[in-house]
Order: structure tokens, then sequence, then C-alpha cells
């Protein structure tokens, strides 16, 4: 089988999300933010997964553009918690470089998909 970066690097970070998200609440008692970073972090790989297995060339590209969407918002949490001193300026950094590789990625996948399908 054919190996799938985008897919396999999304599952190490919803990995990583969760152990995040298990961090914040054991050691800093924050449930609401780390909620919706959870949510939003865990199905950035969920979408990548779909998209995968999609029925049409455009349901590829909607599929991806709403993981694209997906780990945006993900950036958003993290640079909120790191504002509010939730993660310290190491944690954010690793998990936020990791982030910013996806959306990179995300988006040369998205733009190729538009291009073929014109």
């Amino acid at each position: 089988m054919k190996e799938n970066i985008v897919k396999d690097k999304s599952f190490v970070f919803a990995i990583r999300i969760v152990n995040l998200r298990r961090y914040l609440i054991e050691n800093k008692k924050e449930s609401v933010l780390s909620k919706q970073l959870l949510r939003s972090g865990t199905s950035v790989g969920a979408m990548i997964r779909e998209a995968e297995h999609a029925e049409t060339k455009n349901d590829f590209k909607h599929k991806m553009a709403i993981a694209q969407k997906e780990i945006n918002e993900t950036i958003y949490w993290l640079e909120l918690l790191h504002a509010t001193d939730y993660i310290s300026s190491e944690q954010f950094n690793s998990i936020n470089n990791d982030a910013i590789e996806l959306i990179k990625l995300i988006t040369s996948i998205l733009k190729t998909t538009k291009s073929n399908l014109q």
C-alpha cells in the first residue's frame, strides 16, 4: 500500500493533541479550551481519512477543505492556550510546528486537487 504522509502525520498529531488535553486536565485543571482543541485537533485526521475514501474528486476536495479549516482552528486554540499560559513556549512551539507542517501539506494537496479539477 502506498505511503500517505498527510494521513500518518495527522494521526500522530491527533495523538499529541489527546496527550496535551490529558496534561491540561490533570496538571492545569483546564477543560473548556482543551475540549475545543481536542475536537478540532483530532478531526483533522478524521477528515483526511474520509477524503482518502471519497466517492468523487469534488468530495475529496470538500473533505480536505474541512481538514484545512480544522487545523487552522486548532492553531487558534494552541495560540490561545499559549497566550494564557496554559502551555509553555516550548510546548507550543513543538506542537504548533507540527500543525503548520500539516496545514502546508493540506494546502498543497488542495491546490493540486483544484488545478486537476479544472
